[in-house]
């Protein structure tokens, strides 16, 4: 039996990592700041499949919650084979419409709390000689737009980065680029989406699947789907200064209202 740590698992892709795995017999550390909704969580994923679940309430956007996760996944005793760093959140606004607080927050979740947290997960992995990490990061990595965007940029190029450099020693590391996906994501911003096409929008469940068969195939970057990978494609052969305004133009038209 293997075991897998998911943060931010109580609602969205992080909730779809969970029932997937649960459902292929793995034992979950389930992670997010809401204890009460991680305990209904924990209960029905081992009612439900017979696994073993713990919780670890925490909130990465503090270093006490940082430390915290770091400390179970350095757990060489209780193992973790697979680490998926889900946790996130987006502002509602452009670039100094924001609070610099708020900004800080993003960036303390998205890349200071993906950094400990793959360091720690990988140390303990490439001293066992196998696991896997799944940084979750965006398809808004690839436009120049935004904060969000920068800070999920720097989550590929880091997991990229990394699995180059563990290449060989058992750990793999694979960024994985959503596009749009109906989760709580939007809600919780603050963000409007009546005005976006519902081709855009992705399956929380199919993208897990696609997610896990990329990881095992040893991919260090998912697009898990058709459409996005399509989109992605002609943003590499398109301009920056053109795709800048394109990416500007298509954010009012599409993004938060």
């Amino acid at each position: 039996m293997t075991t897998a740590l998911i943060t931010g698992s109580t609602a969205g892709i992080g909730a779809a990592f969970a029932r997937r795995l649960a459902a292929d017999g793995h034992d979950l550390v389930l992670v997010a700041r809401d204890t009460k909704r991680l305990r209904e969580q924990a209960t029905e994923l081992h009612d439900r499949h017979g696994i073993e679940v713990e919780v670890l309430t925490a909130d990465l956007a503090t270093d006490d919650g940082i430390e915290a996760v770091a400390a179970r996944l350095a757990d060489l005793k209780n193992p973790v084979d697979l680490l998926v760093n889900n946790a996130g959140f987006g502002n509602k606004g452009r670039y100094l419409d924001v609070p610099m607080a708020d900004e800080l927050r993003m960036l303390k979740v998205h890349c200071e709390a993906v950094l400990r947290l793959t360091s720690a997960a990988a140390e303990a992995m490439r001293t066992r000689g196998r696991g896997g990490i799944v940084n979750v990061a965006s398809v808004a990595a690839f436009v120049p737009r935004g904060t969000y965007g920068a800070s999920k940029a720097w989550v590929v190029q880091f997991t990229q980065g990394a699995a180059k450099d563990l290449a060989g020693s058992g750990v793999r590391l694979m960024a994985l680029c959503p596009g749009f996906v109906r989760t709580e994501f939007h809600q919780r911003a603050g963000m409007g989406t009546d005005n976006i096409p519902n081709w855009m929008w992705l399956d929380a469940d199919k993208l897990v699947a696609t997610a896990l068969a990329d990881l095992a195939r040893g991919k260090s970057l998912s697009i898990p789907d058709p459409r996005y990978k399509a989109l992605m494609g002609v943003v590499k052969v398109t301009p920056r200064a053109l795709l800048g305004g394109i990416s500007s133009r298509t954010g009012r038209k599409y993004g938060p209202q």
